[in-house]
């Protein structure tokens, strides 16, 4: 009898259960080079990434599906959708990150998208994972803010973060995602990460600012399940070589 394969769900809670760290990469379509694509994904290849997220705040260009498309043939590792709207919905990724932007209070990326996206994946066989997003202040306006519409909790107050993120697991999230933002001058402090990380079941994901091998060494330290990079990647290509 054939072995059932685990969701990516599954294999993220069966990693967080060995204490194995995961890693994405996650690609913002309006930022990709069609013409460097293949460097792009030799990089990744040779990377310790586990997964490849794709989707940005705003997605401008039509490239999503032959990104995808190229992804999926040149790689092995699941590709998740990271969407700013239900625009960005594709199906022919792996899975989605179901967001709920629980750190702000437009009821937009609450829950009104939500209820768009919903029609658009029941026709799909995309994956759904409920994800609780988190945006921590980080030094900067970052695009999700700004398109959000939305404040960045305090990096400061360690309780109202683990307040919010507890909030989201009891509402059913699978995940809870804490997101400095692209671009980010500072990434999602330790002694937060640490503290969600000890006071919640589900699993963490941590991700914006975070710039070279050690900044992803002390959020895993500090108990992030999965961290995710995005622009320091790209940009440098000895990122994992510090």
């Amino acid at each position: 009898m054939q072995e059932q394969l685990l969701t990516i769900r599954q294999q993220i809670l069966e990693a967080k259960s060995n204490g194995q760290k995961l890693l994405a990469v996650l690609l913002d379509p309006d930022k990709i080079v069609l013409e460097n694509l293949n460097h792009l994904i030799d990089k990744i290849n040779q990377s310790p990434a586990t997964h490849i997220f794709v989707g940005g705040s705003i997605v401008k260009n039509n490239i999503l599906e032959e990104l995808i498309a190229a992804l999926k043939q040149e790689t092995n590792l699941p590709v998740i959708l990271f969407p700013g709207d239900p625009s960005q919905i594709s199906p022919n990724a792996d899975g989605i990150l179901f967001l709920s932007l629980l750190s702000g209070r437009n009821p937009d990326y609450l829950i009104e998208y939500q209820v768009q996206a919903a029609p658009i994946l029941k026709k799909t066989n995309l994956e759904v994972i409920s994800t609780g997003y988190i945006l921590i202040e980080s030094g900067n306006e970052t695009a999700v803010a700004r398109v959000s519409k939305t404040k960045p909790l305090s990096r400061e107050n360690l309780d109202l973060v683990l307040a919010t993120a507890q909030a989201g697991e009891m509402l059913g999230n699978q995940l809870i995602y804490l997101e400095a933002g692209s671009g980010a001058k500072q990434s999602v402090p330790t002694e937060m990460i640490e503290m969600i990380s000890q006071n919640i079941k589900i699993p963490v994901i941590v991700g914006g600012g975070i710039v070279d091998l050690h900044g992803i060494q002390k959020a895993y330290k500090a108990g992030a399940d999965l961290v995710v990079i995005g622009t320091a990647f790209e940009n440098n290509s000895h990122f994992f070589e510090q």
